[in-house]
């Protein structure tokens, strides 16, 4: 710019020895009106041959003759102002020349902002393409984490990188341009969200390790129950009416996947440091954890009970006896079951005293109604066997 306003200068005062001023102000005008148009079609073939009219279309603008126009009239808005002081009017110049001088003074980190947001999205594209180049890699890993093909996991990673990448030099433009409304909470966002990183990528890792590896584990517990006959099993311990049809290898393999995956997720939740969902989850756990050992209490004395029921109902004579024994065992273990899962000492005391009331009272009714003789007989055998000692 100086070297045209010294160019400028001179021409007019070369015109100011021999023509009156306002000629000499015209003279200016149409020598920078020439200047400037010439400015404005060199920078618009530039730009047109570097491409990026092609690269950033829009059916509204067109990059190469935005700019242009702008370089044409920063030009006459210069001529303009050594027209105006030409014509002796320097007190209208004082507001456009300070506009001018700080728009020009603003270049620089224009023009820098601009190749660190332009750079940075060529490095951000050509990383992302990367990225897909080991789609074919990536996608063949889906069906092991039992992630659908469909699902489109390399178009995601390129955003992510794209983004990674072209966020920190985008805001280093801002940065260039003086923002600082805008650049410093997002620097400040951007450093919260890299320091979160390394913490989201090593709990992403934690889980997928342990969705893997539950997989593995939970197919292997199914595995060796089946080589054992569970359900085969299962129904020799008479306890074939509680589980049905139900596979039950396969239902204790999925509740092992289950507190495998939960372990899992409080690990990675952990690394986030989010103390208060861990919180929920350990203590959802712990009490999912009761109420399972207390069902296979509950299981244990079903069998128990079946056994002791069996073993005393061989004799006709004695299956009163023997169900009563049954419902007398089935009450203890209720009792501990409900104990085992947390229930309050007030309702197992109740369920305990109501089912030994409930066979209380069938005892005493079953001898009051008619049952006397058969009571006897009873007791006389009982007596019996003891004399015979």
């Amino acid at each position: 710019m100086e070297v045209f306003q010294n160019m400028l200068n001179s021409i007019s005062n070369s015109a100011g020895d021999f023509l009156p001023s306002t000629l000499g102000a015209l003279l200016i005008l149409i020598i920078g009106w020439f200047i400037a148009g010439f400015l404005k079609r060199i920078i618009c073939r530039l730009i047109k041959k570097s491409g990026i009219d092609e690269r950033i279309k829009s059916d509204k603008i067109t990059i190469s003759k935005f700019i242009g126009k702008l370089v044409y009239f920063l030009a006459m808005i210069f001529v303009f102002t050594l027209v105006l002081e030409k014509l002796g009017m320097q007190s209208v110049l004082d507001p456009v020349k300070n506009l001018l001088n700080g728009f020009l003074a603003y270049i620089p980190n224009i023009i820098g902002a601009g190749l660190v947001g332009y750079i940075g999205y060529m490095l951000a594209t050509m990383v992302s393409e990367l990225v897909g180049l080991s789609g074919d890699t990536i996608k063949s890993f889906l069906p092991k984490l039992g992630i659908s093909e469909g699902f489109d996991l390399v178009g995601i990673l390129k955003k992510v990188v794209f983004i990674f990448i072209f966020i920190p030099l985008l805001i280093s433009a801002l940065n260039i341009l003086n923002m600082d409304t805008i650049s410093e909470p997002a620097t400040a966002i951007l450093t919260q969200f890299f320091s979160a990183v390394p913490k989201v990528l090593l709990a992403a890792f934690i889980l997928i390790l342990f969705v893997v590896g539950g997989k593995f584990i939970s197919q292997m517990v199914r595995d060796i129950l089946d080589k054992m006959n569970l359900n085969k099993l299962v129904g020799q311990l008479h306890l074939g009416d509680m589980t049905k049809n139900t596979d039950l290898s396969k239902t204790i393999a999925n509740i092992a996947y289950f507190f495998i995956i939960i372990f899992g997720l409080l690990t990675a939740l952990e690394k986030l440091e989010f103390a208060q969902l861990t919180e929920i989850i350990q203590t959802v756990t712990a009490l999912s954890g009761k109420i399972l050992f207390g069902l296979v209490i509950i299981l244990i004395g079903n069998w128990v009970s079946i056994m002791a029921k069996n073993a005393f109902g061989k004799n006709q004579s004695n299956g009163f006896v023997a169900s009563i024994i049954r419902t007398a065992i089935l009450a203890i273990f209720l009792a501990m079951g409900l104990k085992t899962m947390g229930m309050a000492d007030d309702i197992i005391n109740m369920a305990f005293g109501i089912t030994l009331g409930t066979i209380a009272v069938t005892v005493a009714l079953s001898f009051g109604l008619g049952g006397r003789e058969a009571a006897g007989k009873q007791m006389g055998k009982i007596l019996e066997k003891f004399n015979s000692k």
